[in-house]
């Protein structure tokens, strides 16, 4: 939905709209008056207010998908084009924090020193915008799930076979009918301008140059068509859907993918609700205006950070009675991402999906809710009781997502059963930090990874990576001793208490 066609309006006159009490700002070279939006904004009015009168490109674009403001602002508030080349621009004075960041920026290692995807993550907390670290990295509640996910990992462990001849392994596997390079795919994660200027494009031609299957999110920072448009011709896209309250807009956008070719759809099932995410939160309040902070009578939802400015659209009352309209307006496979108990994915055969994805939403819902690798156990063992089936299924693919940091976690899942494991954070602290060829690099340390583990495991294929050669007796365990990991745990940012504003005399408490 565009703009309507309205006369050009002089920056001279938006100018004049620049405060509480009128409020114009341009995006995309167009005019909103979002004057009655500033208390209602969940990243709060400060930022708004800032570019009051001016252009807000720069600072909307890495975190809005690129139609949010034409989409959920009034259509009486979409005042027009602006006169070219008369808007007022901001002038972004660098702060001495800013000025640190970017002398770290200059002092990252070169790639080659970069040896696993550990590695990217340290240097991301390190480089990329305080903002864009905190919605990348943050999770729900007090981030258990958020580090199960990985610790879930460390209590399987492999029972290789020796004696093989494995002078030639081969890695490749094919997802939903579709070749892939490696038992994996990028899975959908938002906001990739916040992390860099190419955004989720970074991930579109890496996955070409490499093979993989790359997932679009609903909630891209680039536009669905410029991430297909990026594609190269033959390359294979899967579709991450938030179901939308208006039915009719869901149909439109799923229809318009399958149309530009993509190959399946993960429909989000574990989202009716945004989880608390405190550190995206915190991000949130720094950037609140005085004016809101008195006001004890304020009622604006600021509490879930950057996240909520993107999502209110969800429906919360998707059930299962909706899949048959799912089917009834797309062909192609559907799966469901985020299903979390066997009973949830045996219902999900019962109704003839293609599959299901083991997920928690990357720890950024359901606190305490398990990790993907534990639930796969749980669901491979009921379906072989209940139905007799066994995994992996070409009518039925069971993928997992959450804490993936090593090709070893891949093989496990597997091992287990699944299809292929979903990859997302690493990827973003990946191009975060060293764009395309961040990105490159990580594929490529997961494919000498893979290499070298499926000799060691004495598995010539994927096909020969079998239940027998894991361990997963302890899953279910939550209070296993395993040696730390010393990268991950190292990584790790602790979440951090409310503190005293502008303390002066001692640190922030």
């Amino acid at each position: 939905m565009g703009t309507p066609t309205k006369n050009p309006i002089s920056g001279k006159t938006i100018a004049q709209h620049k405060s509480r009490e009128s409020c114009w700002i341009i995006v995309h070279g167009n005019v909103y008056d979002v004057t009655e939006f500033l208390d209602e904004h969940p990243g709060g009015s400060k930022i708004i207010l800032k570019y009051a009168g001016k252009d807000a490109t720069q600072e909307y674009e890495p975190i809005h998908p690129p139609n949010a403001i034409v989409d959920n602002l009034p259509l009486e508030k979409h005042l027009g084009p602006v006169e070219e080349g008369t808007a007022e621009k901001v002038d972004v004075k660098l702060t001495d924090q800013e000025k640190a960041r970017l002398q770290r920026v200059e002092g990252r290692p070169p790639l080659s020193e970069i040896l696993n995807l550990h590695d990217f993550e340290a240097i991301a907390r390190l480089t990329i915008p305080e903002k864009a670290w905190a919605y990348y990295s943050s999770a729900s509640d007090d981030e258990i799930t958020n580090r199960e996910n990985h610790a879930a990992f460390h209590r399987i462990w492999f029972r290789p076979r020796v004696l093989r001849d494995v002078t030639k392994v081969d890695w490749s596997t094919t997802i939903v009918g579709h070749p892939s390079k490696m038992p994996i795919y990028i899975t959908a994660t938002a906001l990739g301008k916040l992390g860099h200027p190419d955004g989720e494009l970074n991930l579109t031609r890496a996955a070409a140059k490499h093979g993989v299957i790359q997932m679009i999110p609903t909630l891209a920072s680039c536009s669905f068509d410029e991430i297909v448009d990026g594609a190269q011709p033959g390359q294979v896209q899967f579709f991450q859907l938030y179901v939308n309250k208006d039915r009719s807009v869901t149909k439109r956008i799923v229809q318009h993918a399958v149309a530009r070719g993509i190959k399946a759809l993960f429909i989000t099932v574990d989202a009716p609700q945004l989880g608390r995410r405190e550190k995206d939160m915190r991000m949130t309040f720094d950037a609140a205006d005085p004016h809101e902070i008195g006001n004890s009578d304020a009622k604006v939802d600021r509490s879930r950070g950057a996240a909520k400015a993107i999502t209110g659209f969800i429906d919360p009352g998707l059930k299962w009675a909706d899949i048959s309209w799912f089917k009834s307006i797309t062909k192609v496979p559907l799966i469901l991402k985020g299903v979390q108990t066997w009973e949830d994915a045996l219902e999900a055969y019962d109704q003839n999906l293609a599959g299901v994805v083991l997920s928690n939403h990357g720890g950024r819902q359901l606190d305490f809710a398990r990790s993907g690798i534990e639930v796969l156990v749980e669901v491979t063992k009921k379906f072989r009781e209940k139905r007799g089936i066994t995994f992996p299924n070409d009518q039925f693919h069971l993928f997992v997502d959450g804490g993936v940091r090593r090709a070893t976690d891949v093989l496990k899942a597997i091992a287990l059963g699944a299809t292929a494991v979903g990859i997302g954070r690493p990827f973003l602290y990946a191009f975060s930090t060293y764009g395309i060829d961040g990105v490159d690099h990580a594929l490529q340390i997961l494919r000498d990874e893979f290499e070298m583990n499926l000799r060691l495991l004495g598995a010539r294929t994927i096909k020969d990576v079998v239940p027998d050669m894991v361990d997963a007796s302890n899953i279910h365990a939550h209070l296993v001793a395993v040696p730390r990991d010393e990268l991950y745990d190292s990584n790790y940012e602790r979440m951090q208490h409310a503190c005293l504003r502008d303390a002066k005399g001692k640190a922030k408490l």
